[in-house]
């Protein structure tokens, strides 16, 4: 009996030694783990081949042993202790290597892989490191600007749940920030969370702004260390307003024209080069001494040419920064004389005087009926076709839509003058009767016969032009008449006449008639004393035809005597028409 208690006895003592002595063993050994993995620590002892069984502990910061698991080599079954934080967390394989899921900062501490024989406790220690990513670090509470020369905070770079904490830089467009007392102060600040253990890291950042740092980008970072090594996370970009004193006012004229001209409404628009603008300003008008209070803009409306000279604008609180500018409003005046509708009598005299007076050299342009005339008109004696409309047009050629125009419509009245002219045809039966009249309103034409004659063609007229027209008629008259032609407006009646003689036709028929009856006559006569005497020497031998002869005669020498007498009486008519005055 003595003998199997031996054993026994050995092994208790065994156990009791090594769960109070730690017997050295291996060197330390690290397992990085990140948070919420399983952290896998094997045993790294060889197992022996008289081996009982393994027990994996780990120490209380005090160095007291807490045992979590064991594993018997002999009956194959695992044991977990009852320890409340790792309660269906661990796993422990056939060679020992210990897993923990879910991995927590509580799991950082040093562990101790125990393997017993009859014999001998063999230990290999192993510290687990559980690192935790910070969150990506945010700059919050950003000011809402920052001003030049002043000292402001400019905002707070945070990462939250990071394990172990994490330190932050400031950067300014890509270069780290370094702490200047008076213009660059940084302040660092880490919180705890009992519960979970984690870190939140805070970084504050007081800064004087320049002009320099408009647009310019503000990050921040944290570094921190993971299971790999030491690892760097960025923030967005931040850009802040930068506020800044006027240095310089100027002042506009809207809207932009390369003239202004009489009529126009003009804006003068007053800025200054700080950040924020300024919201007011002081505006000195011509004239005017006092500056008038107003927003960035001042209208002016309708302006006249008296509102020409310099125009200045300056900060409120500090009217030694001004600006000014000059402005010129342009101006164009026309006057003509006469204007409007005027009517004169043709041969009177017209003077026409078209003035302009411009803040600049004008261009002057005459028109008549649309087509430009070289030169302005003028009348030392007027005429029919001097009437018309008249614009005297005048421009400033660098003042878009400066213009005037005024307008002259002329009436030129006459009464009616009449001359009469007449052509008579190669041919000699007819003869053509012009009529010329002028005057105006356009006489009205009417003509008159006295005596007889015959109108070959109607009245024919010709167009009315510059107060002129003629109206004719073809006759061929067979005695002597008088043409009348009367005009009329209504300013006068016009009366002119003009004697017209028989055609030529007429005039030669009469006496060639006159002529062949004569000689007709005389030849009867001759013929008649030739067959008295023959018929007498022959009495006797050709009586009966001398009588047949004779009878036969004088029924012809009866029938020329009536012919005789008709010609008298137109011989004597052809006489008194020779006594008639001819045309």
């Amino acid at each position: 009996m003595a003998s199997k208690a031996a054993p026994c006895c050995r092994l208790v003592f065994c156990l009791l030694i090594c769960a109070v002595v730690l017997r050295p063993g291996l060197g330390w050994y690290t397992v990085n783990s990140a948070y919420g993995d399983t952290i896998i620590m094997p045993c790294r002892l060889d197992v022996p081949q008289n081996l009982m069984f393994g027990k994996w502990k780990y120490e209380n910061p005090d160095g007291s042993p807490v045992f979590i698991a064991f594993r018997s080599s002999t009956k194959k079954n695992v044991q977990y202790d009852d320890v409340p934080e790792y309660k269906d967390r661990l796993s422990l394989s056939e060679n020992y290597t210990l897993s923990i899921t879910n991995a927590r900062i509580s799991d950082e501490k040093r562990f101790v892989c125990m393997l017993v024989t009859e014999d001998d406790v063999f230990e290999a220690p192993t510290v687990v490191k559980v690192f935790k990513q910070p969150s990506k670090p945010e700059i919050v509470s950003k000011a809402p600007f920052l001003e030049t020369e002043q000292l402001r905070q400019l905002g707070d770079c945070i990462s939250k749940d990071s394990y172990p904490y994490g330190n932050i830089t400031w950067y300014r467009n890509g270069r780290e920030l370094q702490h200047r007392e008076g213009v660059v102060n940084i302040s660092f600040n880490k919180q705890m969370d009992p519960a979970t253990q984690l870190y939140t890291m805070t970084s504050s950042l007081e800064y004087k702004a320049t002009k320099a740092d408009i647009q310019m980008p503000f990050t921040c970072s944290v570094a921190y260390y993971g299971p790999s090594g030491q690892n760097t996370v960025y923030s967005e970009q931040a850009v802040f307003d930068i506020y800044y004193p006027t240095e310089q006012v100027t002042i506009q004229v809207l809207p932009p024209k390369t003239a202004i001209k009489e009529g126009d409404n003009i804006t003068l628009k007053c800025l200054g080069n700080g950040n924020p603008p300024p919201a007011e300003f002081l505006f000195y008008l011509p004239g005017h001494p006092e500056g008038i209070r107003s927003s960035n803009a001042y209208t002016l409306t309708d302006v006249r040419r008296n509102a020409t000279g310099d125009y200045k604008c300056s900060l409120i609180d500090k009217r030694s920064m001004i600006a000014s500018t000059a402005i010129t409003v342009h101006y164009l005046d026309l006057s003509l004389n006469p204007s409007g509708e005027v009517t004169k009598q043709v041969g009177d005299a017209l003077p026409v005087s078209c003035t302009v007076s411009s803040s600049r050299n004008a261009s002057v342009v005459w028109m008549k009926d649309n087509t430009r005339l070289r030169s302005s008109p003028s009348f030392s004696s007027l005429r029919y076709q001097d009437a018309g409309n008249y614009v005297c047009e005048t421009a400033l050629q660098e003042v878009e839509g400066l213009k005037k125009r005024e307008s002259l419509t002329l009436v030129v009245e006459g009464k009616p003058q009449i001359k009469m002219t007449k052509k008579t045809d190669p041919s000699g039966l007819s003869k053509t009767i012009t009529c010329h009249v002028e005057g105006f309103p356009k006489p009205a034409i009417q003509w008159t016969i006295t005596g007889t004659g015959s109108v070959i063609n109607q009245t024919e007229e010709s167009p009315y032009v510059n107060g002129k027209y003629s109206s004719k008629i073809i006759i061929s008259p067979e005695e002597n008449v008088t043409l009348t032609c009367t005009a009329e407006n209504q300013l006068e009646r016009t009366v002119n006449s003009l004697n017209v003689s028989a055609s030529e036709y007429f005039i030669s028929g009469i006496k060639k008639n006159a002529v062949d009856e004569n000689r007709e006559k005389v030849n009867d006569q001759a013929k008649l004393i030739v067959g008295i005497v023959v018929g007498l020497l022959l009495a006797a031998l050709v009586a009966g035809a001398v009588y047949w002869f004779y009878v036969k005669k004088s029924k012809t020498a009866s029938k020329h005597v009536n012919k005789d007498l008709g010609n008298l009486e137109e011989n004597k008519k052809l006489e008194e028409n020779n006594h008639k005055t001819e045309a």
